[in-house]
């Protein structure tokens, strides 16, 4: 564990925010789990608070940042390389239910507090920031509006499945990886839609053209 006394406060909030996550769980998104937190690692109360001045808000997204960047540890570039397209979006998603399967609790009370009309905007931002990461360690290096399509059908798919995982009581949540596979399905279903969509004209067989053809051959 690395040394806080002398840490910024970004480095705080990355150390603090697994702590207060799993006391969040039993006291909620506020200072009674941010100070249970700092106790636990020795930090000053009120240097902790100075980390998260924009409170509840400011925790749940230095946890949700934790947990990407944990999901993103848990696999080399060579493992993904060596995985479909398909099978590298599903490893991170269930990666990522993993990390946060023990802190169902708490998870349940971020969305609850993100869900408020005065979070949306940022709970979007996070959702977004969540599908991003799982597109750019599968590879994705899209820059027109496939970059934008691609995080947003998987915001959706992913928000589901947290819908359906929160209340999975089936073993090694087998309903939610289940459900996962099939809204998973469904984004590459849109994808090779898409694709077709997007083939340049000159790829599609025309009758005209070919009409065209058979009078003015090529020469």
């Amino acid at each position: 564990m690395m040394d806080l006394k002398d840490a910024t406060l970004d480095e705080l909030r990355a150390a603090l925010a697994p702590e207060v996550a799993v006391n969040a769980a039993f006291d909620g998104w506020n200072n009674h789990a941010l100070d249970a937190a700092a106790d636990s690692l020795g930090v000053d109360r009120d240097v902790a608070h100075l980390a998260f001045t924009d409170g509840p808000v400011a925790m749940i997204d230095a946890w949700f940042a934790h947990i990407d960047a944990a999901m993103l540890a848990r696999f080399t570039p060579e493992q993904l390389a060596a995985m479909k397209i398909r099978a590298r979006i599903t490893a991170l998603v269930e990666a990522r239910l993993d990390l946060a399967a023990p802190h169902r609790e708490a998870l349940r009370r971020a969305l609850a507090i993100l869900a408020m009309p005065q979070n949306a905007a940022r709970g979007a931002k996070l959702g977004w920031r969540a599908a991003d990461a799982i597109w750019r360690a599968a590879g994705d290096t899209a820059t027109d509006y496939n970059h934008y399509t691609k995080r947003m059908t998987l915001g959706a798919v992913y928000g589901s499945t947290i819908v359906v995982f929160l209340d999975d009581e089936s073993e090694g949540q087998a309903d939610t990886r289940a459900f996962l596979a099939r809204r998973i399905e469904n984004i590459m279903q849109f994808e090779r839609t898409k694709a077709k969509w997007l083939t340049p004209p000159e790829h599609h067989f025309s009758l005209s053209r070919f009409i065209g053809r058979l009078r003015y051959p090529a020469v």
